[in-house]
């Protein structure tokens, strides 16, 4: 299972496996040493905090997979630089996001083909957690990136 996360990034690590009848999640931790503060591009291994963020990719054998970062604050420690901390990133997930690259071009191929709202029931039903709204949302910001 280590080798299915590094597959999101290498610097990734599995910490735990919760298997139940339709979910599997999936705990992980970061593995990088420094990470570059995204104004200033320094690199900073001093870290401020630790929190938790929990997100969704695709499954594995018909069953749901939700992963669990437990993500890393760090100190940005230029005087010039407008930002003390900054969290680190990942190329896979979006700020903020609840669903990794990935999954969301999964969903919105699917709902190229149908409805949102027959999208959301087939992707509900066989892939992930979706709803009507979210696909809109994610076909607008395709088409509007802007928006």
């Amino acid at each position: 299972m280590e080798e299915l996360m590094t597959l999101l990034d290498e610097h990734l690590s599995c910490s735990g496996i919760d298997i139940s009848d339709d979910i599997i999640r999936f705990s992980v931790i970061s593995t990088r040493k420094e990470c570059v503060c995204p104004s200033c591009q320094q690199t900073s291994s001093r870290v401020h905090s630790r929190y938790s963020r929990s997100f969704q990719d695709l499954p594995i054998q018909d069953k749901k997979v939700i992963i669990t970062l437990l993500n890393r604050k760090l100190f940005c420690d230029n005087m010039a630089c407008h930002r003390t901390t900054f969290a680190e990133t990942f190329h896979f997930i979006d700020h903020n996001a609840k669903k990794t690259q990935r999954l969301k071009e999964t969903i919105l191929e699917v709902s190229l083909t149908q409805s949102s709202v027959s999208a959301a029931a087939y992707l509900s039903q066989h892939v992930v957690d979706v709803k009507k709204s979210t696909i809109c949302n994610y076909q607008k910001k395709k088409h509007y990136p802007d928006q």
